[in-house]
């Protein structure tokens, strides 16, 4: 996983790059984290990465690195994607694979792999994660902290365009498909204590800030399904019966959990190098 995070990293560092294709879909910022756990989350490639010394922890934490980082502003980021395949002559079609004559299939189906015919992945289920959209363009850099066998994730994640995404939860099996108003009310708790740069500049210089500075900030509560899957990401072939008479190869990449963007060119990469070699085995035979 790392290596696939790492190449999407760059992929998008270089994507962010001043005047470069994709500027306006990212925001670089510096980042702290905070581990509860103490454990050390091998992001030592990242740009200007530094350990935290004992003294600067906060919250509990047993140990914390800082580091250059970026953030999506994904619907920007999306159109993107969208508009770049576009114009390098890729077209979108609704409708059925079993239709028409093909000569492999990349299956990317999410959660749907539970349930997809030909899939039926019961290893895959979701990972509720719940957030708050707020309005706060003074917040310019990230902060995290977490402790992974506790599901512990607090974070700041600042948009290019001024918004700010302030969170979460991760509850296995949880379908409630709704904000929680009592789980907005402990994210601001939360994201308030670790951050109290949330509260508008002018309400902090004049007293402490209260989650009822922050309400009023809000844009918006959410929540998704991360597609987890045990013994993680689905990255392989399978030889399946194609609607012209002989076999093509199926290649199946999905399961990233909370890690789809993160890891979305890496794994990209993966999966088309194994549809590039299953195509050159069936064309040598």
């Amino acid at each position: 996983m790392a290596a696939i995070d790492r190449e999407t990293f760059d992929v998008m560092w270089d994507l962010s790059a001043p005047g470069g294709p994709a500027e306006h879909c990212f925001k670089r910022i510096p980042q702290v984290d905070y581990c509860l756990d103490g454990r050390d989350e091998c992001l030592n490639w990242m740009p200007d990465f530094k350990k935290l010394a004992p003294d600067s922890l906060v919250g509990g934490a047993k140990s914390g690195s800082s580091f250059t980082t970026l953030t999506i502003d994904t619907p920007a980021y999306l159109s993107y994607l969208l508009s770049r395949f576009l114009s390098r002559g890729g077209s979108i079609v609704r409708g059925s694979a079993s239709h028409e004559p093909i000569d492999g299939l990349i299956v990317c189906p999410g959660l749907g792999a539970r349930t997809l015919g030909g899939v039926e992945d019961k290893d895959v289920y979701p990972v509720r994660g719940q957030v708050v959209l707020i309005r706060a363009p003074w917040i310019d850099f990230g902060r995290t902290i977490s402790h992974v066998a506790q599901g512990l994730w607090t974070y700041i994640i600042p948009r290019r365009n001024g918004d700010v995404i302030i969170g979460g939860t991760k509850e296995d099996n949880d379908w409630y498909p709704v904000a929680r108003p009592d789980t907005t009310t402990d994210i601001l708790k939360r994201c308030l204590e670790l951050c109290p740069e949330l509260v508008p500049p002018a309400i902090r210089a004049a007293r402490p800030g209260t989650i009822d500075d922050l309400r009023p900030l809000i844009l918006e509560e959410g929540c998704g399904f991360r597609p987890q899957r045990k013994g993680g990401i689905r990255l392989d072939v399978e030889w399946v019966q194609g609607n012209s008479g002989g076999k093509i190869p199926m290649v199946f990449n999905y399961g990233h959990g909370g890690g789809g963007y993160q890891s979305s060119w890496g794994s990209a990469t993966i999966a088309l190098n194994l549809l590039e070699r299953a195509l050159a085995e069936a064309g040598s035979h």
